[in-house]
């Protein structure tokens, strides 16, 4: 077999092996799924997804590798009405280096804020896993504009998210590949390095998929 065969035929194995999860041994919420390069979909491309909820209607995720442009958090806070534009100076140090991404193509208006399992609104936040959790409420902003939020978080403009039956067919048809999740990658400074990093938790050295690419 050609050098280019066998660089397609492990990284299809290595997706077969994701999805094997998705097709029927349980759901993947708590976990990272990753784009490969036949992502067909360019609102995903190399895209890194933090799945909050899978069940069999549907699913939702997180882009946790997408910055919202120019979007600065201290500015957000004043566009909402949390802080007053002479406050910005006073905002802990921390919520300056907040970072604000692209978290999805659905619902582009409204913030999800995943962070550390540290600060939870009785029925406002969703425990996803041990470490991290989604609150989609001004409160959180507020408590993270004062100090009194989580040590870890990210706010995202909107989110993805799939039909009942969808994100399994995406998966089998190696769109995607999944792994475990962890706080490093979610809330991590390097957005940039997340994409790389996700597959080479997963095993996959990037090359592989770059040379597998333009051969599919």
């Amino acid at each position: 077999m050609d050098p280019e065969g066998k660089r397609r035929d492990e990284i299809s194995r290595k997706a077969s092996c994701a999805g094997d999860d998705a097709s029927g041994h349980g759901y993947l919420d708590g976990q990272l799924l990753v784009a490969m390069p036949v992502m067909g979909d360019p609102r995903f491309e190399r895209s890194v997804i933090y799945l909050c909820a899978h069940s069999a209607d549907g699913a939702m995720g997180i882009m946790v590798n997408r910055p919202a442009g120019s979007i600065d958090f201290p500015e957000l806070l004043v566009q909402l009405n949390i802080i007053k534009k002479a406050d910005q100076i006073k905002l802990p140090e921390n919520v300056e280096t907040l970072k604000v991404l692209r978290g999805g193509p659905v619902d582009t208006g409204r913030g999800f804020v995943l962070h550390s399992s540290d600060f939870f609104i009785e029925n406002a936040t969703l425990k996803i896993d041990d470490g991290i959790c989604l609150t989609a409420t001004v409160d959180i902003l507020k408590a993270i504009a004062n100090g009194s939020g989580p040590k870890h978080a990210i706010l995202a403009l909107g989110y993805a998210g799939w039909r009942a039956g969808q994100l399994e067919a995406e998966i089998q048809d190696n769109g995607w590949l999944h792994c475990d999740a962890d706080p490093d990658l979610v809330f991590g400074d390097d957005v940039d390095e997340k994409y790389m990093r996700a597959l080479r938790k997963i095993g996959i050295d990037p090359g592989m998929l770059s040379n597998a690419a333009g051969h599919a």
